[in-house]
């Protein structure tokens, strides 16, 4: 399948397990959800705000966005969260979601796992939409 990201150093994948299973995907991804994360309370505080999106946090959201399931069953909570930030990050990369919608949602719920969530089921659902992967998502 052809890449769609405008960013040619991003590998093409043929499964979502592939996406959520890169640990390079996941690095990047873990900056790209700290920042929207620190972006999200800068405009809920009215003030510049940074702060790091603790891996627990991913881990219960992937797990609530119901996307737990393409992964391995026997990995631990560390390896969860970076699924959670490579999906984001790939979902970004790909046009699927904005870095503007990524903040709107964060910024309006309190609780960031829920928020997360949301963000994770926006993605869940625009991967299915646009065809990238097989209908497991």
């Amino acid at each position: 399948m052809q890449s769609n990201s405008r960013f040619l150093m991003i590998k093409e994948y043929n499964s979502l397990p592939q996406v959520l299973t890169d640990r390079k995907l996941a690095s990047l991804g873990d900056a790209y959800v700290n920042f929207v994360y620190s972006l999200a309370l800068s405009q809920r505080r009215g003030k510049p705000s940074g702060t790091k999106v603790k891996g627990t946090a991913l881990a219960e959201a992937l797990r609530k966005a119901g996307l737990r399931e393409n992964l391995p069953s026997r990995i631990d909570k560390h390896v969860i969260s970076d699924a959670a930030e490579a999906l984001l990050v790939y979902a970004w990369l790909h046009d699927l979601v904005t870095l503007e919608d990524s903040v709107e949602i964060l910024a309006k719920t309190e609780n960031l796992v829920e928020g997360l969530t949301q963000l994770l089921l926006k993605v869940k659902e625009r991967i299915r939409l646009s065809g990238l992967f097989p209908a497991r998502c």
